[in-house]
């Protein structure tokens, strides 16, 4: 049965919005506007259409069982897990719950593109941070070997977006040493990433050849300009603290990083 409009006066037809609102390809088109509930609204233009999402809280609105989100409902439920039983050990999480968590999280996804395009990097830093939670809690405790595996695949993205966002704002409020630190931790998490992945005793080719690390190996150059002359003191400080503590992961990204910045 389908719906009927309230009245004359009312149609479910979208055409005219998406018509005064042209999609162009290869752009993320975002616009935030205000709700008739008087609140933020980011709608994010698709091809098929307008997507609209609450600026914070799930980005549908949904609560399920009262929690923002089916993130926070399953960490509650591990929580009371562990108060009971005094550890994590037989907290499982089964296929339907990791998929209603893999849904949930591209609805973030969606939103934290949306809010990087809007220049809101705290929002950005939020939902990438929480995305990461996903990650770690199906890694953890999913039933299934597939289900703990197959988002980890989306860590390096995250933990990019994360970087570029917090070294984006730290460039706003024109700290470059915080922007140079949040890179540089971001790409010994990709390195760890890597390192975990393959079962290696470095990160290896893949670290080399990910667009994450390319990506931020080339926002750290751009960078370089903007640092104090003590910039590569600080580094080879870095680098020589690393060697000392045997951290060679480190001291290899380090080094790179050092040969990469102008003399």
């Amino acid at each position: 049965m389908s719906a009927e409009p309230d009245g004359p006066e009312m149609s479910f037809d979208l055409a005219r919005l998406t018509q005064d609102w042209p999609y162009q390809p290869g752009q993320i088109n975002v616009r935030l506007i205000e709700g008739d509930d008087g609140k933020p609204k980011i709608q994010l233009r698709i091809d098929l259409g307008i997507l609209q999402m609450e600026v914070s809280g799930r980005p549908d609105g949904f609560r399920p069982e009262g929690f923002e989100s089916l993130l926070e409902m399953h960490e509650a439920r591990l929580d009371d897990h562990v108060a009971e039983s005094g550890s994590a050990e037989g907290f499982d999480l089964d296929s339907e719950a990791c998929r209603a968590l893999r849904d949930e999280a591209v609805q973030y996804y969606h939103r934290y593109l949306s809010l990087l395009v809007l220049e809101d990097y705290e929002g950005v830093v939020r939902d990438t941070t929480r995305n990461l939670r996903v990650l770690d809690i199906c890694a953890a405790h999913a039933a299934s070997e597939q289900d703990r595996a197959v988002m980890e695949q989306f860590r390096p993205y995250l933990l990019m977006m994360r970087a570029r966002a917090l070294a984006s704002q730290a460039i706003d409020d024109d700290e470059p040493k915080a922007a140079l630190l949040a890179i540089d931790e971001a790409l010994e998490a990709i390195a760890r990433h890597f390192t975990s992945e393959g079962g290696e005793a470095d990160p290896g080719e893949g670290f080399e050849d990910a667009n994450e690390v390319r990506l931020l190996r080339g926002m750290k150059a751009a960078l370089a300009p903007k640092l104090p002359v003590s910039a590569k003191e600080e580094l080879r400080r870095r680098l020589s603290q690393a060697v000392e503590q045997e951290n060679y992961r480190l001291a290899a990204i380090l080094r790179d990083e050092l040969r990469a910045m102008p003399d």
